[in-house]
């Protein structure tokens, strides 16, 4: 059997969800495969969405128009913005999702889109022909042609389960594995990691004495995630969650048990996330620590199910349950699901195009922790840049490569193509060199222009965005011309702030500089002050503050894009080139860089190899 489309989609987790949808709402035909309709936007993890710099890549998704920060607005159970004690660049949204009412609401929007098919079924093998994909096959042996795929397979390609010495062939959360599609992967020549991560286990809630825990609520004012909604559009009320502490009993029960652990017996063959260890793994790198917090998150408004967050964890059962009894607050706790680590293949990252197109075979993309990243939102993330990208490959358009200097997603994106990863990748705030521009707040203003481009952001959104942008910009004029002079009622104000007193007139602009002021603390000596929305005033207040260092970080933005401007012939020979080191000519030669800026980020290439190289295209140019 046949069946005719625009494209196909592989998986339904964070990046397939993404994929798919800008696939369909970009006019492009499209089925999305999954191992099973109950796993779509499946959280086999925490039960949460953002946190430090993913709350970014939701932003600016949605600035994009992709769907995980409309989803998880629906959804959420409590709302907390990060990080407030600090500047504007790191402030991070997280929310604490209801999972199954997350997994509900995304396969609802998937279902009513316009051109797109849901079909659960594995796919197997994929057709290449003349170094393109045509099609693929599923496992009933029904084939399915399109023009462009995009793989999302997640954490389920020879996927296996494990929990002390007992390995079961099982994708997270018992669902099928993808047990054949690696092999197909390996015959078109890609190359395969084996990486590995892991969940805690999950703990029934009536059995946990939370007057031994302190309590954490969320924000009373909750900030959306999409720039489509407003605090009073998400009121509601919210749950708590719970703070606890392991102790020296744990890191005993752990250190006595570690020949058992399939982390340390060598069981375990996958390279794990350096940045999320499992409870072993902390109790072994930070000896020096007689405790580590855990959180105790729910997992949804109608289950008693707990998330038991910083004790990952691959130890047996036997041991797990001392362990966990052992934290105050869960010495009587009762086990529903066993904590475990996972392993499962995925594509070497270096294999990708900036577009997130495989290089040797056009047509065929990858997303998610298929390219070895980890975490729902560096998924969708990359499933929505790959989805718009198949789609304007089938359009004949150029591609949308989003650079460091845009956004969090350029910046995980470029890591991954240009520098790989030996292990699962998670998106920091301290990868983004030009962070204090790449704020959550303003990720609307760097991208939505590109949204509506794409075709992703509709007429009126764009409109309404374009009219936040004019009350900014006039604000931050009218702020700048508004002087005040050192009246009582001024410098009553600047006492009250501990701010130091005036002797001249100064414009509000100044005074809102200063680190112990802010532009709504000068609301009660600007009398001609508009009524202006929250949105509005945070993006004045922060421009206006750290003006002067916007002003640097914009000088270095432009020393970056000259570099990147420099493009390099997709047909040149390293080996030609004179001067530069044979380890510069290999990753030269194996990334295929497409700037010179590119070629800069690239492990092993020295700034002498970038001069050589830019003296080598100054002269092939020229004699062109």
């Amino acid at each position: 059997m046949e069946h005719f489309y625009d494209a196909v989609v592989v998986g339904a987790g964070h990046a397939g969800c993404e994929a798919a949808l800008a696939l369909a709402r970009l006019s492009m035909n499209t089925v999305l495969f999954t191992v099973s309709v109950d796993s779509i936007a499946l959280m086999p993890c925490n039960p949460n969405i953002g946190g430090t710099s993913k709350g970014h890549l939701v932003r600016e998704i949605d600035a994009l128009g992709g769907e995980m920060g409309k989803n998880i607005d629906r959804t959420f159970i409590q709302s907390k913005m990060l990080n407030q004690s600090k500047g504007p660049a790191v402030h991070s949204l997280r929310a604490q999702a209801d999972k199954n009412a997350y997994t509900l609401s995304m396969r609802k929007i998937l279902e009513e889109t316009e051109n797109l098919v849901v079909r659960q079924g594995e796919v197997t093998e994929l057709i290449v022909e003349e170094g393109r994909i045509t099609g693929v096959k599923t496992y009933t042996d029904t084939v399915y042609h399109c023009q462009v795929c995009v793989l999302c397979t997640g954490t389920y390609l020879n996927a296996r389960c494990i929990t002390g010495n007992v390995s079961v062939s099982t994708g997270p959360n018992g669902l099928q594995p993808a047990n054949h599609l690696t092999d197909s992967l390996r015959k078109i020549g890609i190359d395969i990691r084996r990486f590995k991560t892991g969940t805690p286990a999950r703990i029934d809630g009536s059995t946990i004495d939370y007057t031994k825990m302190e309590p954490q609520y969320g924000d009373e004012r909750i900030v959306p995630f999409s720039f489509t909604n407003t605090a009073e559009d998400l009121e509601r009320e919210q749950v708590r969650c719970w703070l606890t502490y392991t102790n020296e009993e744990t890191h005993e029960i752990i250190r006595k048990n570690l020949d058992r652990s399939p982390l340390y017996s060598g069981y375990i063959k996958g390279t794990g996330p350096r940045y999320c260890p499992s409870i072993e793994d902390k109790v072994v790198r930070f000896s020096d620590k007689n405790r580590h917090q855990v959180f105790i998150e729910p997992e949804g408004l109608y289950t008693n199910e707990m998330y038991i967050g910083g004790m990952s964890s691959s130890l047996p059962e036997d041991v797990q349950e001392k362990m966990y009894r052992s934290v105050p607050g869960l010495e009587h706790a009762k086990i529903v699901r066993n904590a475990y680590a996972i392993e499962y293949d995925c594509i070497n990252s270096l294999e990708l195009l900036p577009t997130l197109e495989l290089k040797k075979v056009k047509g065929l993309y990858s997303a998610g922790q298929a390219n070895g990243s980890s975490g729902y939102e560096e998924a969708a993330a990359q499933g929505l840049i790959a989805g718009i990208n198949a789609a304007r490959k089938i359009q004949d358009k150029e591609p949308l490569i989003i650079d460091r200097s845009q956004g969090y997603i350029g910046v995980l994106i470029d890591d991954l193509v240009t520098k790989g990863t030996n292990e699962p990748y998670r998106m920091m705030t301290s990868r983004a060199e030009y962070r204090l521009l790449l704020r959550q707040d303003n990720a609307d203003e760097r991208l939505t222009e590109l949204g509506h481009e794409v075709g992703l952001i509709s007429e009126d959104r764009y409109q309404h965005f374009q009219k936040k942008l004019s009350l900014i910009q006039k604000e931050i004029e009218r702020v700048k011309n508004t002087y005040v002079g050192n009246n009582e009622k001024v410098q009553q104000l600047l006492k009250e702030n501990n701010s130091t007193l005036l002797n001249s007139g100064i414009a509000l602009a100044e005074l809102i500089k200063r680190p112990e002021l802010s532009y709504e603390i000068l609301g009660g000596i600007d009398s001609d002050r508009p009524v202006l929305p929250e949105e509005v005033r945070e993006e004045v207040n922060i421009n206006l503050k750290y003006e002067g260092y916007i002003k640097r970080q914009m000088k270095q933005v432009e020393q970056f894009h000259r570099l990147e401007k420099k493009k390099i012939p997709a047909d040149i020979d390293y080996s030609d080139i004179k001067s530069l080191r044979l380890e510069a000519i290999q990753k030269l030669t194996d990334i295929q860089p497409e700037s010179v800026g590119q070629a800069a980020r690239i492990s092993g290439v020295s700034p002498s190899d970038i001069s050589v190289l830019l003296i080598y295209l100054e002269q092939f140019y020229s004699g062109k």
